[in-house]
């Protein structure tokens, strides 16, 4: 054998010496003494790795006995001498990649925290009991973190914190005498597979498998498949049915319509026609024969089965998150080391992110803002909020991250905007903190959630911020598609209010040419912002001056002949701000007075919140819920307090016009997708009247928001003497017909305008 091919077959078979002794082991097994004898000699003599030992009987025996000390384990309930072994035994790219190993390990973790409320009744050890309650509750917040969002697995989350759950209905299962050996025999099964001992050479094993190996994963796969097709098939379904509903109501809105039009014209609707309407209304949701015994002719029957039909279910109830030591927390957060803060911030930001939407994540945060966890009252000269400049990056970006959960909510904004510094701190990391950093694209995302409110986009103007995110926006191909749309976001808040569109006029040529060659930018997603930002500011006379001399209409047609025709339509509205006649703005309400009621933003936590976690508790070291519960336990410091209520703004935007309300861009996408559930309720106006005449140049705080009903009604009747006609959008926002194509799938005719647009813009 020439050492160029054994060199080849050795880096096949991961090395020279491993194949040589593959074949040693090979003629030993098949009794070729003589033969072996010249083989070590020869491999000797020419200087070759030396053959290993495959010791059969030795390894054989220690995976028998690795296998007892397994089954021993789990039988005496020794959860500490199972997990070393489990650790050191299973190889790791089994016991975290593969889906039976880790529903295994989720019900064995159980078996042992259960294992003491399986001995005789009397001698239950509550002490060892909270000890594996604990241990369970970290294998939930660390390794047992992956399956929470598995349905089978759902309700165990539950369980560290149930009084005792012998008697819970949902855990009778698991004191049942044939859950345990069937548990057992799961996992003997699994050993038998994964510690696999045999006297089989390795070279004849790999001739005789020839690929079989595969063959377990390939059946796992197919079951997997199988699952999947009959949940799709399920979906399919359900789809089928909602989208014959839609049809539906959208014919019944139709004829209800006509009716009400004909209602004002004087003619009279007949009982029988709203028993027929209400008819096809509930066929698909009650029985023939009852939707026929229901008098649908009686005042508030069918309005009230509607609103039944849609009523939220009753939560269940769900435990508050136990009470902490603020003072404690609050000291170590200052003076603990560095490891100690990263690992508060990670489990404090966790409470807020983790919680439950509702009364849990409401308490949650009314307790942080109660106890005052960033010290806004403190006069002390180091306070949490300086771990903003803590010399520890981790640190730095922990806190950053903390700081963006506050700001996902309505109070959590309030709260921070009562921070004198805060917005100075902010705006420092934003400058010095590298780009692409973790920590600035939080620090990003945070400043443009508080740019909802008046009072800091007043702020954020004075302190120069529109000429940074205009800087930044220049070189746009640098940025992350997340840092991409909250600077633009921001921008466009800002550009809301009269003195962020002065700022702008200081530099007009430099924001249009920015915002027009964002306009064509791959993500498409930003486009509802540039289009806000550009309507917005094209309300000042000198930039629509500067935007005619640069051609700016020119440069906004090209990109009316793509395909998404409500991304077009925003863009007719801005050309017609662009050609409107030079009139002084109306400005019923004072641009420049400091209320908030902006910021009526629904509650949205992202889950780039949690993302590439950097942290990573050690073994045996606390960390999230089990630390804050173990170490900072409080007494009555939780402080359920009534929600804020959010009034919807009292004006609406068509789905047509370019956004002129804050928004964020984690809440404009759940609108965009029709997460609010209803339909845009907008007014046909007329081609030549202007875009801004008829609605309150206070911007909307989110898209596709809409008055009452009462008030829709009103606003159709008092316009119907104007000769115009009131219409329903007949699709929700965001549809599939109405979104935009994926980047790569635009046509060449589409590629080609982008192309023009840019040349046009670079011309200037």
């Amino acid at each position: 054998m020439s050492s160029r091919k054994s060199e080849k077959m050795g880096d096949g078979l991961a090395s020279e010496s491993d194949l040589l002794s593959m074949i040693n082991e090979y003629l030993k097994f098949a009794e070729f003494e003589e033969t072996v004898k010249v083989f070590e000699k020869e491999a000797r003599r020419k200087g070759k790795p030396v053959l290993r030992s495959a010791g059969h009987s030795r390894r054989d025996s220690k995976t028998i006995g690795i296998h007892d000390d397994f089954l021993s384990s789990f039988n005496d309930g020794d959860y500490k001498v199972f997990s070393e072994l489990w650790a050191k035994t299973i190889p790791p790219e089994i016991r975290d990649f593969d889906p039976v190993a880790q529903k295994l390990e989720f019900y064995l973790q159980i078996h042992f925290t259960i294992y003491p409320l399986k001995s005789p009744v009397g001698s239950h050890d509550k002490g060892e009991f909270e000890n594996r309650i604990t241990h369970f509750k970290h294998y939930l917040e660390t390794r047992g973190a992956a399956l929470s969002q598995t349905t089978e697995f759902l309700p165990f989350y539950a369980l560290p914190f149930v009084p005792n759950p012998t008697i819970h209905p949902s855990f009778q299962e698991l004191f049942h005498d044939s859950w345990m050996p069937e548990l057992r025999e799961r996992l003997e099964k699994f050993l038998s597979v994964t510690l696999k001992a045999s006297n089989t050479p390795r070279l004849l094993t790999l001739y005789n498998e020839g690929g079989k190996g595969n063959k377990e994963a390939i059946q796992q796969m197919q079951l997997h498949l199988t699952e999947a097709e009959r949940k799709s098939a399920i979906c399919m379904r359900r789809f089928t049915k909602l989208q014959a509903d839609h049809h539906n109501l959208i014919g019944i809105t139709a004829e209800l319509v006509d009716s009400l039009e004909a209602t004002v014209r004087g003619k009279m609707i007949s009982p029988e026609y709203l028993q027929g309407v209400c008819m096809r209304l509930f066929s698909g949701h009650m029985r023939q024969s009852a939707a026929q015994s229901v008098d649908f002719t009686r005042p508030g029957t069918a309005s009230s089965m509607l609103r039944a039909s849609v009523a939220p279910q009753r939560p269940k109830d769900v435990p508050l998150l136990p009470s902490l030591d603020y003072e404690k927390l609050k000291k170590d957060l200052v003076n603990g080391s560095d490891r100690l803060k990263a690992l508060l911030l990670q489990a404090l930001r966790w409470r807020l992110t983790r919680s439950l939407h509702g009364e849990q994540r409401d308490t949650v945060l009314q307790a942080f803002i109660s106890n005052d966890l960033l010290e806004r009252y403190s006069s002390k000269q180091k306070t949490v909020l300086n771990l903003m400049k803590s010399k520890n990056d981790v640190v730095r970006q922990y806190m950053a991250r903390l700081i963006n959960a506050f700001a996902s909510l309505c109070d959590g904004r309030m709260y921070l905007s009562q921070i004198p510094s805060l917005l100075r701190f902010l705006l420092d990391s934003l400058k010095t903190e590298e780009k692409e950093s973790v920590t600035r694209e939080n620090v990003l995302a945070a400043m443009q959630k508080l740019s909802l409110r008046r009072a800091q986009q007043s702020a954020m103007i004075r302190d120069g911020l529109i000429g940074w995110l205009v800087k930044e926006l220049h070189d746009s191909d640098c940025l992350s598609d997340y840092t991409l749309e909250y600077a633009i976001s921001l921008l466009m808040n800002l550009c809301l209010r009269t003195q962020g569109k002065k700022k702008c006029a200081e530099e007009a040529k430099h924001v249009l040419i920015v915002l027009t060659e964002l306009l064509g930018h791959e993500n498409h997603e930003i486009r509802y912002y540039v289009n806000g930002a550009l309507y917005s500011i094209l309300s000042m006379p000198e930039i629509r001056e500067e935007a005619k001399q640069m051609s700016m209409e020119e440069i906004l047609r090209c990109y009316t002949k793509e395909e998404n025709s409500e991304l077009n339509r925003q863009i007719e509205f801005i050309i017609k701000q662009l050609n409107s006649v030079d009139i002084p703005e109306l400005e019923p309400e004072s641009d420049d007075e400091e209320d908030d009621d902006d910021d009526d933003e629904e509650d949205v936590m992202e889950a780039d919140l949690d993302k590439e976690e950097v942290l990573q508790p050690q073994p045996k070291e606390l960390s999230g819920e089990s630390l804050l519960t173990t170490e900072y336990l409080g007494i009555m410091t939780n402080m359920v307090m009534m929600k804020r209520r959010s009034y919807p703004p009292s004006s609406f935007r068509s789905i047509d016009e370019p956004l002129q309300r804050p928004v964020t861009p984690s809440s404009h996408k759940n609108t965009i997708a029709g997460g609010d559930g209803v339909y845009a309720i907008t007014r046909q106006r007329s081609d030549d009247s202007p875009a801004h005449s008829r609605f309150s140049s206070r911007p909307h705080t989110r898209t596709g928001s809409r008055p009452s009903t009462a008030e829709s009604i009103h606003q159709t009747l008092a316009t119907d003497s104007e000769g115009e006609r009131s219409s329903v959008e007949s699709g929700l926002m965001g549809s599939p017909e109405r979104r935009e194509p994926a980047p790569g799938l635009n046509n060449t005719n589409g590629h080609s305008h982008r192309i023009q647009c840019y040349q046009v813009c670079h011309r200037l």
